[in-house]
């Protein structure tokens, strides 16, 4: 008697979306902190720390920006860097979570402005209170997550000493590395 063989498929890597997009939330608030038109930590400058003045609403929204691609690019370096049995499935809840994380990391920014922030009078403009004014911002995680895979993992196809004959060996040649 024969037993009926089960197909195995690989299961995907849902902690890898739980932490990324959980990883959103202190990203937020720490955005929070350093923004100009919140605490303001980055400047000090009591210039750029209400969100009346309109000078202050770009550098809000490219401190998200820079935290985010510093995210990416360290969420890059950690799954490029494991060995998982499907990697192309752990890419893809890295990117997943990283674009929930980004929409974590706005909301809980936006949160904290109302939670520990002074009461702001928005009704002249929604800007003035601690917001995202450039939408856009919210792709630049998992973006920055993909270039950096993708140059890591060139990186290191390209790092592979090719065989005696001059090719390159059969995992080199596979696409992520394993």
């Amino acid at each position: 008697m024969t037993k009926p063989r089960r197909s195995t498929r690989p299961r995907l890597p849902w902690a890898t979306l739980a932490v990324t997009a959980s990883t959103g939330i202190p990203l937020g608030i720490l955005w929070w902190v350093l923004a100009p038109g919140g605490l303001n930590a980055i400047t000090r400058d009591p210039a750029l720390g209400a969100g009346t003045n309109p000078a202050v609403w770009l550098p809000r929204d490219l401190t998200l920006a820079g935290l985010l691609v510093l995210a990416g690019c360290i969420l890059a370096v950690i799954v490029a860097d494991t060995k998982h049995r499907d990697s192309r499935a752990q890419l893809v809840m890295a990117l997943a979570g990283a674009f929930g994380g980004a929409v974590l990391a706005w909301q809980s920014g936006v949160l904290a402005a109302g939670l520990w922030g002074p009461a702001v009078d928005a009704s002249a403009n929604a800007s003035i209170a601690f917001s995202l004014r450039a939408w856009p911002v919210l792709l630049l995680w998992p973006a920055a997550t993909a270039v950096s895979v993708f140059a890591l993992e060139l990186f290191a196809l390209l790092g592979k000493k090719p065989d005696a004959g001059g090719h390159q060996s059969q995992d080199a040649a596979a696409w992520p590395v394993k």
